[in-house]
């Protein structure tokens, strides 16, 4: 673990993320949401500095077995799909290979939206504006297929937030989100964990707990 890490964890993200958004404090028509399940503790964060609702977002990665840092593309709730063609034909993998690793994820994006959100739909974000909020961001896959579904609920304007991320994901992601603020950068970027002292996996417990305890 790097020894320069600047969060010790994910609340600590929160609160220094919030700092950096500043400008939509108060106002009535927010919503910010945690990418589940990491983003999630650090939405909360977010959300109560800004006074606005919490909500959860299920994104599911698609990756090649055993390459889960391969981020082929993403999955989230409302069925929409993002797919990665830069790094699909880099590794050249064949169309169906992505149907059914998709396919596979689709199954646990469900089965984990039910076990977060349960028979809730999600708010009516017409008009409104989104804040999007993951712990960290490499290729900005799960962050560009999170940002497609709220941009489908006619949202007036989504906003990606993240506390570190790789340079070019950020870029990637700033090129579909309405805003767009990556409070780290490193050039040295090689994992999310790395800049974390404390980076356990969150569960669904926890993500229940805060959802309710911000509600």
């Amino acid at each position: 673990m790097t020894t320069h890490a600047p969060f010790h964890d994910r609340a600590d993200a929160g609160r220094q993320l919030a700092d950096d958004l500043g400008r939509y404090k108060r106002r009535d028509d927010l919503y910010v949401f945690g990418l589940a399940r990491g983003g999630v503790p650090v939405a909360y964060e977010v959300a109560r500095a800004l006074g606005a609702p919490l909500d959860v977002m299920v994104v599911r990665k698609v990756a090649p077995p055993g390459h889960e840092e391969l981020a082929l593309g993403a999955l989230a709730s409302g069925g929409y799909r993002f797919v990665n063609e830069e790094m699909v034909e880099l590794f050249g993998f064949e169309p169906d290979l992505i149907d059914a690793l998709a396919a596979r994820e689709e199954a646990e994006l469900e089965r984990q939206e039910h076990e977060l959100r349960g028979d809730r739909p999600l708010p009516d974000l017409k008009g409104k504006t989104v804040i999007l909020v993951d712990d960290g961001l490499a290729t900005g896959a799960s962050m560009r297929a999170a940002v497609a579904a709220i941009r489908a609920t006619n949202a007036a304007q989504v906003v990606a937030a993240i506390p570190v991320a790789a340079p070019e994901g950020c870029d990637a992601v700033a090129e579909q989100a309405d805003d767009t603020v990556c409070g780290f950068m490193p050039q040295d970027f090689l994992a999310v964990g790395q800049w974390y002292e404390e980076f356990a996996p969150t569960s669904d417990e926890e993500v229940r707990e805060l959802l309710a305890r911000a509600a």
